[in-house]
């Protein structure tokens, strides 16, 4: 039986891999059926759902962080041990690959069906953007650096808004709901530049599986080497949103709990 930091990144790992095993699952049925079995709007709702899945999986056990943004500036900002930091980030990149393999394991067939074997990272038969993002034609390295910060900020607001017990917090059950209701808000709204990683575990372990796969080298040159930018990006943006709340927010709470 595990305990500790173990049974805690245990938890990680298998949140995150619950996770991406659906996020990543309906971005694979959406493009290898050439969206006649999904659309934009079901990815939205498949990563949605996602994250609730893997929170309802991780919560009780790990607080179910599921992101390296997320565990980094709730070490920041909230006290959380930076010596759990490190096993955790493992465990939710570890998660996020594992995931990725089952996903391509179970599509493989679909896969070849659709680019007869010879895996493209980009063009008409381009699959890599299935397990990672890519930026939009028309964005730079800048502007992507600047919409995962955003993102991600956003993100942070909205999970800390959520989780306040002394704002308007909902009832713990109802939390990973929200979260997931949270992600597809980003998503409809910020997803257009570069498909909102938000989470570089999300982005960076998918990358890697795609590296081994069969994609090769050329998942972390393409888009101008944009790789490091969903890993960097929500790293900044996490804690800029934690610093948001807690300036507009947390220290305006009164000493007496509000009563509604």
């Amino acid at each position: 039986m595990l305990r500790g930091t173990a049974r805690e990144a245990a938890a990680e790992f298998f949140g995150t891999f619950i996770l991406i095993a659906f996020g990543v699952g309906v971005v694979a049925q959406t493009v290898l059926s050439r969206n006649a079995n999904g659309s934009y709007l079901a990815i939205n709702l498949g990563w949605g759902l996602a994250v609730t899945l893997g929170i309802y999986t991780a919560a009780g056990v790990s607080g179910a962080h599921l992101n390296p943004a997320v565990t980094l500036a709730l070490a920041v900002g909230r006290g959380f041990s930076w010596a759990k930091a490190g096993p955790y980030i493992a465990a939710q990149v570890s998660g996020a690959f594992v995931a990725s393999a089952l996903v391509y394991l179970t599509y493989r067939e679909a896969f070849t069906a659709f680019d007869a074997g010879v895996r493209h990272v980009s063009g008409e038969l381009g699959t890599a953007g299935i397990f990672a993002t890519y930026p939009s034609p028309h964005l730079s390295l800048v502007g992507g650096l600047l919409d995962q910060i955003v993102g991600t900020a956003l993100l942070m607001v909205g999970v800390l808004a959520i989780t306040d017990v002394r704002n308007l917090a909902p009832p713990v059950w109802a939390v990973p709901l929200l979260i997931g209701g949270l992600v597809v808000a980003i998503g409809v709204a910020f997803g257009f530049n570069a498909g909102y990683a938000i989470n570089p575990a999300r982005d960076l372990g998918p990358r890697l599986f795609t590296a081994v796969a069969g994609w090769g080298p050329g998942v972390f040159t393409a888009g101008n080497g944009w790789w490091w930018v969903p890993i960097l990006g929500p790293i900044v943006g996490a804690p800029i949103g934690l610093a948001l709340y807690d300036l507009f927010v947390t220290r305006h709470h009164p000493n007496e709990p509000v009563v509604l």
